[in-house]
C-alpha cells in the first residue's frame, strides 16, 4: 500500500447491522428472482483465453482451475477440445483433477465437435450457434430450420452420454424474438439442463435483459435454467447480469478481471461486489471471498496486465478515503461511506491523510497511532501546517509524521530562562513557542 495511507480499524459497536429488511435485496415483486440463489459458470479458461494477451500453459490452467475451485465457483468452462490438440489435452487433464466444481466445455453446434467433447471427461457440454441475421449471413450461413435440426441432433447425442447440456443462441439480443422463442421451445421440449442467452457484442441494456429473461421464463419448463453471458462493450455487463437474475435467470458467466474477447465479460470480482450487497448471507456462505485477491493477482500476472486502480474490491484505492469529511465519518462509523465491508474480502480500509484535503480528525487519528498527545486545538493547528505544505507539493506519510512530531516537540518544549552570572533572571525567552503553547500556559 502507498506510504500516504493509514490503516483504519472498525470501532467497537460500529458497522453492526440491526435486524432489518435489506433495501438492496431482490424486489419482492420479482417472484422469479434468483438473486439469492444464483450460480457462477467461470469462463476464464474459455472466454478468458480469447483475451488478446492470454496464453495459458497447461500448468497455468491447472493452477487457475484449482484457485477457482477453492473460491467455490459452481462450474469451470474450458476451451473447445477441437480448438487445438493442446486444448483437448488440457481439457482432459483438468477433468482428472477431481475438483468440486463441474467441468464444462464450450463447442459449436456440430456433431463433429460433440463427438470429441463427450470423450474428454467433462461433466457437461455447452453448445452455441449464432441466431442473429448478422451471424447467419456472415458467420455460418445457416437458416433457422437447419439450426433447429442440428441442435436437436447434438443435444440428443450429448444427453445419450449422460452429460449435462446447455444450448445457447449467440448474439441473442440482435436475433429475431420469434426465432429465439421457437428455437428455445424446441430444445426445451427435448430436454436441456440450461438454455443460454448471450449479449455477444455488449449491446443490451438492463431493461432489455429483464424483458427477454421474463419472456423466456414464460415459454420454457420450470426445470430448465437460464444462463446468461454478457459482454461489456458498453459498460453494462454487471448491471445486465444482476437484472437477469432479478428476471429469473440462474447462472451467470464470469471471467477473472473480466478478461475475454475484446474488452471481455462480467468480472468475477465485480459480480461478487454487487451480489454481496444484495444477498450477503448467500454469498458469504457459498464463496471463499478472501481468495479473490489471490485469484485476480494470479490471472493478472498470467496475462501481463495490472489490476485496475478502480477495480471493485481489490483496486488499490477501493477502500481508501481521502476527503476530510469522508475521513471523519469513516473513523466514526465505516458504513457512512462504505457499502462493502473490506474485511469480508480480507482487505483493509485506509485513510489517505497525506494531502491538502485532509481533515483534523484524520490527523488526530494519526497522532494517536504515533502515541503522541495533542489537544484538539493543537491537532487543528498541525493540520493547517500539513495543508499548507500540501498546497506546495505532494506529500507522503513521512512528511506528515515529521510535521506532527516536530510540532509535538515544539508544544512540549519548556521555556528557557537566561540568567546572569549573579543568578538573576534577565528574561524568559520563548524558543519557537507556538501560539497554542502560549495559550495552554
Amino acid at each position: 500500500m502507498s506510504d500516504s495511507f493509514q490503516k483504519v480499524t472498525e470501532a467497537s459497536g460500529t458497522g453492526s447491522a440491526s435486524v432489518f429488511s435489506n433495501p438492496y435485496g431482490p424486489n419482492p415483486s420479482d417472484f422469479l428472482s434468483n438473486v439469492g440463489n444464483f450460480q457462477i459458470i467461470e469462463s476464464t479458461l474459455r472466454e478468458g483465453e480469447q483475451f488478446a494477451n492470454a496464453f495459458f500453459t497447461t500448468e497455468k490452467k491447472i493452477e487457475i482451475a484449482k484457485a477457482l475451485d477453492d473460491f467455490g465457483v459452481d462450474y469451470i468452462e474450458l476451451t473447445s477440445p477441437v480448438a487445438s490438440e493442446q486444448s483437448r489435452a488440457d481439457c482432459e487433464a483438468i477433468c482428472k483433477l477431481g475438483l468440486k466444481a463441474k467441468i464444462l466445455t464450450h463447442i459449436r453446434c456440430h456433431m463433429d465437435d460433440a463427438r470429441v467433447a463427450v470423450e474428454t471427461g467433462v461433466d457437461g457440454v455447452d453448445v452455441v450457434i449464432g441466431t442473429s441475421s448478422f451471424l447467419r449471413q456472415y458467420s455460418h450461413g445457416k437458416d433457422m430450420n437447419y439450426i433447429s435440426k442440428q441442435a436437436v441432433e447434438v443435444i440428443e447425442f450429448v444427453k445419450s452420454k449422460g452429460l449435462e447440456i446447455r444450448f445457447s443462441s449467440e448474439d441473442s439480443f440482435r436475433s429475431d424474438l420469434v426465432d429465439l422463442l421457437n428455437i428455445y421451445k424446441t430444445v426445451d421440449k427435448i430436454g436441456v439442463n440450461r438454455i443460454g442467452i448471450a449479449d455477444t457484442v455488449g449491446c443490451a441494456n438492463p431493461r432489455q435483459v429483464y424483458e427477454l429473461v421474463r419472456t423466456l421464463k414464460s415459454v420454457i419448463s420450470s426445470s430448465t435454467d437460464i444462463e446468461c453471458h454478457f459482454h461489456d462493450d458498453t459498460g453494462c455487463a454487471v448491471a445486465n447480469a444482476y437484472t437477469a437474475l432479478e428476471g429469473g435467470a440462474r447462472l451467470i458467466d464470469t471471467c477473472v478481471l473480466g478478461i475475454g474477447e475484446r474488452n471481455g465479460i462480467v468480472p468475477l470480482g465485480a459480480l461478487m461486489a454487487r451480489m454481496i450487497v444484495s444477498a450477503p448471507d448467500y454469498v458469504k456462505s457459498k464463496y471463499n471471498l478472501k481468495k479473490l485477491r489471490d485469484i485476480e493477482t494470479l490471472v493478472a500476472e498470467a496475462v501481463q496486465v495490472n489490476i485496475p486502480f478502480n477495480n471493485p474490491i481489490t483496486g488499490f484505492c477501493a477502500f481508501t478515503h481521502k476527503a476530510g469529511i469522508h475521513a471523519k465519518a469513516i473513523l466514526a462509523n465505516p458504513s457512512t461511506y462504505e457499502i462493502l465491508n473490506p474485511h469480508d474480502f480480507g482487505m483493509t480500509r485506509y485513510i489517505h491523510f497525506a494531502n491538502r484535503l485532509t481533515g483534523w480528525n484524520a490527523i488526530k487519528s494519526r497522532v494517536d497511532q504515533l502515541d503522541l498527545h495533542l489537544t484538539d486545538d493543537e491537532c487543528k493547528e498541525v493540520t493547517a501546517k500539513i495543508k499548507k505544505l500540501g498546497d506546495i507539493r505532494q506529500l507522503n506519510i513521512d512528511d506528515v509524521d515529521s510535521i506532527i512530531k516536530d510540532y509535538h516537540v515544539e508544544v512540549n518544549t519548556p521555556a528557557v530562562k537566561v540568567v546572569n552570572k549573579d543568578n538573576k533572571d534577565i528574561d524568559e525567552l520563548d524558543i519557537n513557542e507556538p501560539a497554542a503553547k502560549k495559550q495552554r500556559n
